[in-house]
């Protein structure tokens, strides 16, 4: 089977093929699939660092390969992916103590050249400090609250999906979003983007 046409299967269906079928192929496809998944994920648990985020997710994917042909099954692919991806990115943590929480760097926003030939170069730097200005607010959120609001509005997955990768209850779920977007809103309305304030 080719790889365009692995990238096409369901997670039960690509393990089947990684272990009777065409393993290259079945690689790829596991890969393109749950590849946006961790790399955002990663971002966040290691506060926006690109850099950090890119090698978390090639080390959560090298890690998942390695065990990928023992996988039971107990949870869907992605709730095992963001167990492992949770696991690498604590390590990485305790290895960059001393990083800024919010590690957008200089370099990237004095990048940001007014001459760059974009449509709206001033609209690219105020976006950039919205997203460190927002990042901070998350960071106020107590962790399962600030989790769950990432998971459910940025991922868009599911209470029943988070409730698998948290172990919490999807009536708690809703609480901890609802509690986060209160207090977002709180946060973002005194803040000076509130007119441009995204509806949560």
């Amino acid at each position: 089977m080719g790889s365009s046409l692995a990238v096409n299967l369901d997670d039960t269906a690509l393990l089947k093929e990684y272990a009777h079928g065409n393993r290259e192929a079945a690689i790829i496809a596991f890969v393109r699939r749950h590849q946006r998944f961790v790399y955002s994920l990663a971002l966040r648990h290691l506060h926006h660092n690109h850099d950090d985020a890119e090698d978390a997710a090639q080390e959560v994917f090298i890690r998942a390969l390695r065990s990928l042909e023992s996988f039971k099954g107990e949870s869907s692919l992605q709730t095992w992916l963001y167990r492992i991806t949770v696991n690498v990115c604590h390590t990485m943590r305790r290895k960059n103590v001393l990083r800024s929480w919010f590690a957008r760097s200089d370099e990237d926003t004095q990048s940001i050249e007014l001459t760059d030939g974009s449509p709206d170069p001033e609209q690219r730097l105020l976006d950039a400090h919205f997203h460190d200005a927002f990042s901070a607010m998350l960071m106020t959120l107590p962790d399962k609250q600030r989790e769950t609001f990432c998971l459910r509005y940025f991922d868009e997955l599911s209470y029943e999906e988070i409730s698998q990768m948290l172990g919490t209850s999807v009536g708690g779920l809703k609480a901890n979003y609802f509690h986060a977007v209160q207090k977002l809103g709180q946060l973002l309305q005194n803040s000076e983007y509130a007119p441009q304030r995204r509806s949560l």
